[in-house]
């Protein structure tokens, strides 16, 4: 495995590689970052993951200064798994200030982006200057962050790029809760409690498959339930698994998505439905 910090440095060693399997992370990896990249072993014959915290993605009062780097720890666990890690600097992926940006779709505006304005344009900005650097075949991304899927496969469309995009379902801890950097964060009781994010999602999914067709009540009794447990509820949605929009009657293909704070931890998770 090959470790590599400049733009430069990445050229001159894919130049010859193919296909390449890429695996983009902000680092401090977990167990589920791993099944990514194991999954992208199957894709490519050159793995790639890059690790760079972007602060593109982060709002003025999101924990960009706080976010993990722990990229020696993230270098070992990636022994033996990955041709090339790429880590580079923020004034490698930045050179200049950026003032071009990719406008993502209307979806970047609601859900998580209702209450992190801003987040998805520099997410799929960095994705594409990614993308450009790598020239990968194949791309994989967790499907946790459902949003996030949405937008980098409507992006990947509409300019046309060559590049598969591969969504891996999402990695649990044995109780459900879904794997995520973030999850450290929580105190021993909070940690606990946290797995009621993904029961209140599958309570939900077992309502719509036992037939409930009002959403809109759906939603928020679920909301309701998770504040009654003392969490922050930012949303709980029922969405088309097609790009994330309101369903249509009788859509078959559902995705239920939520957000929502354990103290000062902001956890995410979906749960797929198909009726």
């Amino acid at each position: 495995m090959q470790l590599i910090h400049s733009v430069a440095e990445l050229r001159a060693r894919l130049a010859q590689e193919s296909p390449i399997a890429f695996v983009p992370t902000m680092g401090n990896l977990h167990e589920g970052h791993i099944e990514l990249v194991r999954i992208a072993r199957q894709h490519g014959t050159c793995v790639v993951v890059s690790i760079f915290v972007n602060p593109l993605q982060f709002g003025p009062n999101e924990d960009f200064d706080k976010y993990p780097r722990t990229l020696e720890a993230d270098c070992a666990k990636l022994q033996g798994l990955a041709d090339v890690v790429f880590a580079p600097a923020v004034a490698d992926m930045y050179p200049e200030q950026q003032t071009l940006f990719v406008e993502p779709p209307s979806i970047a505006n609601e859900l998580c982006g209702a209450f992190r304005p801003g987040h998805f344009r520099g997410m799929a900005t960095v994705v594409l200057k990614l993308f450009n650097l790598v020239q990968p075949h194949v791309a994989i991304f967790g499907k946790k962050d459902y949003q996030q899927l949405a937008i980098i496969r409507q992006m990947v469309t509409q300019f046309n790029l060559p590049i598969q995009i591969v969504g891996a379902e999402t990695s649990r801890a044995a109780d459900g809760l879904a794997l995520s950097s973030r999850n450290q964060y929580l105190s021993p009781e909070e940690r606990t409690e946290a797995v009621h994010l993904y029961r209140t999602l599958t309570e939900v999914a077992n309502n719509l498959k036992a037939g409930a067709k009002d959403l809109a009540v759906i939603e928020l009794k679920a909301g309701q339930a998770l504040a009654k447990r003392g969490w922050q509820v930012e949303y709980v949605s029922i969405r088309s698994q097609n790009g994330l929009t309101e369903p249509v009657a009788e859509e078959q293909k559902l995705v239920v998505v939520a957000a929502a704070r354990l103290g000062k931890t902001r956890l995410i998770d979906n749960l797929e439905v198909c009726l």
